[in-house]
């Protein structure tokens, strides 16, 4: 791709600047504190500084801080937005009249700044003098993973974008627009080239790097959504194989808390913190004020009270510009703990009026009310019904230990986990004929739970293990960024009649239109710039 026209207007001034200035060649002058191509790439450090930097990618707003949340989450029918800002609520549901939208610009930049990132490693460290051979290989294969991974995301919600595989400082390079399967290869291989050098684990005090486990696990990821069920299979039994190191945290919200982050269940995720705020790549000095922290739980957090006469002064802990449909309660609801009670991952996942018998009807005996930030969720809308009525994500929220969000989250972002991986190694060996060996994997997963073994009619069919896995990836996985994917890899957008159950549950969908709403349109100054085809059905 060429570069953006901000950023040739920035270039031309500074040349401008440069033609008028009073005593020629005065800015032919080399800043030796500013890092060049010419005075960089020469030793080992030089690579990890680049490394790090690479990975600082991961916490961009158009990354895993804040909108591919939004994209991914809210796009999907388990989550939408009543958000104020009609724009961010509108692109949630499938109307994007603005090509170049902020939260789309920001994930297309994003990504492909980490691209560019990732380039820059793999053309320049392999030149590095000196350098120990294999961490030289590894730091190459971090690239690759972290390239794979951009166009995973890419791909998924753009379709037919450019592949940019070399690093180029010229202006004018453009770059082919890869059709999605030459970008499935691409990642496939990337993938492929990064298992060999990767380790298996790495020293707590490097803890967020990509290890081999990742590679694999993402690389079968990407043949699910190929429907290449043996190849996926291949990789997943790698990862799950004794020995392998990962397996279930011994708590399923373990997973979501910043004080077990990076545990056994783990298989990549990105780092946060909240000690700064601030901007995205400001700088590390003292007076910095570049932010390392998660804002899914900010902008997704719960509101304060409402309704005139209702409780007074109990303000709200977010945004709340992301919330879940009823029917993902009432899928939980469909079958009690071993224990009679009501599945323990629901609370974890959705604050929600636990008593209201209406909307979620059901004989499971009704939870007492939770504390929501240090106040009972009944309590607090005790006189306001519409907000009682909502319901809110507590995934990833930061309400077990305070009782306000502050912007900036310090709990990672879990990208890939072993439950993911055993539910979806289910459904390979399902759609392999193998349904029967699906059943102890998802059993695994449900007994973390506190559930009991799966239902037998559900291994009476492979359809009937199908709707099963269906089930239990909303159960085990919802707002966790990887729905999206099943809808795409299961086909359910790709027909009217699929779309319409869609509907039933998600009246977003009533805005989708099959042929078009299943990607995202190619930003229109990318469209401009670099000739490329615009996705159909966009004009």
């Amino acid at each position: 791709m060429k570069v953006s026209f901000l950023t040739k207007f920035g270039l031309a001034s500074a040349l401008l600047l440069g033609a008028t200035a009073c005593e020629k060649g005065l800015l032919d002058q080399v800043n030796p504190n500013l890092p060049t191509i010419q005075t960089s790439w020469k030793t080992s450090d030089d690579a990890v500084k680049a490394s790090v930097a690479n990975y600082a990618g991961l916490q961009g707003l158009g990354m895993y801080r804040r909108w591919l949340n939004f994209a991914f989450d809210l796009r999907d029918d388990s989550g939408f937005s009543q958000s104020p800002w009609g724009e961010l609520a509108d692109f949630t549901r499938f109307v994007q009249v603005n090509y170049d939208f902020e939260v789309s610009r920001d994930i297309w930049r994003d990504h492909y700044r980490t691209i560019f990132r990732s380039n820059q490693i793999i053309a320049n460290v392999p030149g590095i003098e000196g350098m120990d051979a294999t961490l030289q290989k590894r730091i190459i294969a971090e690239a690759r993973f972290l390239r794979a991974l951009s166009y995973f995301n890419l791909v998924s919600l753009y379709g037919n974008v450019p592949l940019v595989l070399q690093y180029s400082t010229d202006l004018n390079q453009t770059s082919q627009q890869g059709t999605e399967a030459q970008v499935w290869n691409q990642v496939i291989s990337d993938l492929q080239a990064a298992q060999t050098d990767l380790p298996a684990t790495y020293p707590s005090s490097e803890a967020g790097r990509a290890t081999k486990g990742a590679a694999t696990t993402l690389l079968g990821k990407a043949y699910m959504q190929n429907k290449r069920w043996a190849d996926a299979q291949a990789q997943f039994a790698q990862v799950i194989a004794p020995g392998s190191g990962y397996d279930l945290a011994p708590s399923y919200t373990d997973n979501f808390r910043h004080t077990t982050e990076n545990n056994r269940e783990s298989i990549f995720e990105v780092q946060f913190s909240d000690e700064r705020k601030g901007g995205n790549d400001a700088g590390n000095g003292p007076d910095a004020t570049s932010s390392q922290g998660g804002q899914r739980s900010q902008f997704w957090g719960i509101p304060g009270t409402a309704e005139a006469g209702g409780r007074p002064g109990i303000p709200g802990a977010g945004f709340n510009d992301g919330e879940l449909r009823p029917w993902v309660v009432r899928e939980f609801l469909q079958e009690p703990a071993a224990n009679g009670q009501r599945d323990p991952r629901l609370a974890a996942t959705a604050f929600y009026n636990r008593r209201d018998q209406t909307l979620f009807p059901s004989a499971l005996p009704a939870d007492a009310d939770t504390l929501v930030y240090g106040v009972g969720f009944l309590t607090r809308y005790s006189r306001d019904a519409r907000n009682r009525s909502r319901i809110y994500y507590r995934k990833y929220a930061t309400d077990y230990y305070r009782t306000f969000e502050d912007f900036d989250s310090p709990i990672n972002q879990r990208v890939m986990r072993f439950a993911d991986v055993l539910l979806l190694q289910a459904e390979a060996l399902n759609e392999l004929g193998q349904t029967a060996a699906a059943i102890p994997l998802i059993n695994r997963v449900r007994t973390r739970a506190g559930l009991g073994p799966v239902p037998a009619a559900a291994s009476t069919s492979r359809e009937a293990m199908r709707m099963q896995i269906m089930h239990e990836r909303v159960t085990e996985l919802t707002g966790e960024g990887v729905r999206w994917f099943d809808l795409q890899r299961w086909g359910l957008l790709d027909s009217q009649a699929e779309v319409d159950r869609l509907k039933a549950r998600d009246p977003d969908f009533n805005t989708f239109i099959v042929g078009r709403s299943r990607l995202l349109p190619i930003l229109q100054t990318e469209v401009d710039l670099n000739k490329l085809a615009q996705n159909p059905n966009y004009l």
